[in-house]
This record gives structure tokens, C-alpha cells and sequence, in this order.
């Protein structure tokens, strides 16, 4: 009953928010007009524009799989490709993306993968995409006070405060894999939390099932720390993978037949939007994205274009992939366990 009512207060919650978003985006707006100036654009750019969202997902799913193989644990790359849009299907809908790692274990489990290699192996996938997220915000703020004055006057708050709360994330995170004894201790120390207050019925099992999860947890963390390469690749393909994303934009501004800007400036601000917003309790970001691109983007898309730019850009990123990894979760409930594999850790 009780997860039944946080899905149906997630979902009241989620349409609350895109309601208020499409108000405060469109309200007074000629949506003639915007609609109009949509149809115009140069369709041959919004193909790689499309693309980018794909390889963005795929990006993920070949890091998933390059980093289970490397503990020994052999999977499809269709089904690593599986989990990573199930990921970005429930971090869409779920405030902070805090819905997409928990579901991907779930399914990983179905498959027979422990769910301690599932973990730290997402929770370093999770701290490298946010320290590219850390790395552009840090250089742009300390390096970039041309584009920063250019730009970013309108929405610096917002922008440090993405910064700040990335940058505690990814330490906190990486204390976790760097010291599993500790994340031991808070795992044990919060079951026997729990037992007091009656939120769990005292069980020698559970206790111990959760001693060798910790244990199993301590041994990949160990394996990882010992392959520093296997992070630095993972932080590589995981800027590339960002970066897919950011050019969305790029493609749509040049299918406006746009020339002023710099690839440059328009691809970094992209980027700005995603380190200003990552980190805030709203679904996917939605509002806030939205009002800061016709903030930092006025200039850039001029005149009448900044909103059809804004819906398009937004659109492509965010609702392409939120519908096409929806279809993509839908498909896998029906497949993945259906076929236990083979691990070897």
C-alpha cells in the first residue's frame, strides 16, 4: 500500500510539475508563431541532433558493460543497453534522479548480478558523470570570466550552487567506494537503527545477509582500487558520452540557419544548464531548465527564435529521451531475467 502511494504521489507530482512548466514557459507566448518557426528548420540537422540522445544513452550501457567485464561478469551489450534506459526512464520522472540507479539494480538482480557489484559499480558511474559535470563547472567558473560576464550574470547563483552540490556529491560518493569499511558501518550501524525502532523485526539472517553483501562490496572495491586505468577510461568515455548530449543544441541552433555563435559558446552553455540543474529535487529538471535557457540563451537565439529554440533543444534532449527510454524500459520488463546468466567474480 505504501509503495502504491509513492508512485501515485510521484506521478501527481511529476504532472504538477510539467503543468507549471508549460505555464510559466508558454504563458503569454504565440504559440502560432513558436510553432511555426519549428516547422521551419532544416531537418537534416536535427538528425544528429536525435543521434546525440541515442549515443548519449549508449554511452552508458558500454560503460556498464566494459566495467562488469572487467569484473569478470559477462554480459550483452543489448542488455547493458537495457539497463542504461531504464536508468534514464526512472531518473526523468523522479525527483533529484533519485528513481534510476535503485531500478537498475532491481533489474541487474533479475540477471543474476549481485547486487554489491551492481552498486559500486553504478555509483561509479554516477561519480564520473558528475565530475565532468564538476570539471566544466570549476573551469568555466575560474577560467571563464569572459563567458561567465558574457552570459551567465543573469543565473550565477543558481550555476555555483549546481557547482557546490556536485562537488559534495562526488566526494561523498567516492568516500563510500574509496572506504568500504566505513560504507559498512553505516549499512550495519542503520539495520540495527531500524531493528530499534521497530521498522524491522530483529533476524539473525538478515543481518548476516547483509554482512556478506558488505563483504562481497569490500572485495569489488578493493579490485577497483587496484585498476585505477579501468576509471580513467570510464571518466573518458563518460565525458564523451556527456558531450553528445550538450551538442543537441549545437544542431538545433544551426537548424534555425543560425551562424553568430560559436560552437563553442553554444555547446558550454548546454552544459551550464546541466551543471546548474543536476542536482535540484525536480524531475529530469523540468522548469528550471527551461527558464534558465531563455536566460543564458537570449543572445544566442535571437529575437523571436529563443523559444522555438528552447522547446526544440529541450524536447530532443530531455522528451526524445524520455520517450524513447520508456519504450525501451516497457520492452525489458518483458525480457531481462527471462535468462540467468553466467557470473564469475
Amino acid at each position: 500500500m505504501t509503495s502504491k502511494k509513492k508512485k501515485i504521489g510521484n506521478g501527481l507530482f511529476l504532472a504538477a510539475v510539467f503543468i507549471l512548466t508549460i505555464y510559466s514557459v508558454f504563458h503569454g507566448e504565440d504559440l502560432h508563431a513558436v510553432l511555426k518557426a519549428i516547422v521551419r528548420v532544416n531537418p537534416w540537422y536535427l538528425l544528429p541532433a536525435v543521434s546525440g540522445v541515442i549515443i548519449f544513452i549508449w554511452g552508458e550501457s558500454i560503460i556498464i558493460h566494459y566495467m562488469l567485464g572487467t569484473l569478470n561478469i559477462m554480459t550483452k551489450k543489448r542488455t547493458c543497453f537495457q539497463y542504461s534506459c531504464i536508468g534514464f526512464f526512472f531518473s526523468c520522472i523522479t525527483p533529484s534522479a533519485s528513481g534510476g540507479q535503485p531500478m537498475q539494480i532491481y533489474y541487474m538482480r533479475k540477471n543474476k548480478i549481485p547486487i554489491p557489484v551492481a552498486t559500486i559499480v553504478l555509483m561509479i558511474v554516477t561519480i564520473t558523470y558528475k565530475s565532468v559535470l564538476v570539471f566544466i563547472g570549476l573551469f568555466v567558473a575560474f577560467f571563464q570570466r569572459g563567458f561567465v560576464h558574457k552570459y551567465l550574470e543573469g543565473i550565477l547563483p543558481v550555476f555555483y550552487l549546481g557547482v557546490i552540490l556536485n562537488v559534495f556529491c562526488c566526494i561523498a560518493m567516492s568516500v563510500l567506494v574509496l572506504c568500504p569499511s566505513l560504507a559498512k558501518f553505516i549499512m550495519m550501524k542503520g539495520l540495527v537503527i531500524l531493528e530499534r525502532v521497530r521498522i524491522f523485526r530483529k533476524k539473525e539472517e538478515r543481518t548476516r545477509k547483509l554482512e556478506e553483501s558488505m563483504n562481497h562490496y569490500t572485495v569489488t572495491s578493493d579490485y577497483l582500487k587496484g585498476h585505477g586505468k579501468v576509471i580513467v577510461h570510464v571518466l573518458l568515455l563518460t565525458f564523451l558520452q556527456r558531450f553528445a548530449l550538450f551538442f543537441v543544441t549545437w544542431f538545433v541552433y544551426r537548424a534555425f540557419g543560425l551562424h553568430g555563435a560559436s560552437i563553442y559558446d553554444v555547446v558550454m552553455l548546454q552544459a551550464v544548464v546541466s551543471v546548474s540543474v543536476d542536482m535540484l529535487p525536480l524531475p529530469g529538471g523540468m522548469g528550471i531548465s527551461e527558464n534558465l535557457f531563455l536566460i543564458i540563451f537570449k543572445t544566442v537565439f535571437v529575437g523571436s527564435l529563443l523559444l522555438p529554440g528552447m522547446v526544440l533543444s529541450r524536447g530532443i534532449a530531455f522528451y526524445v529521451q524520455l520517450l524513447f527510454s520508456a519504450c525501451m524500459t516497457a520492452a525489458a520488463h518483458f525480457t531481462i531475467g527471462r535468462k540467468a546468466l553466467d557470473i564469475g567474480v
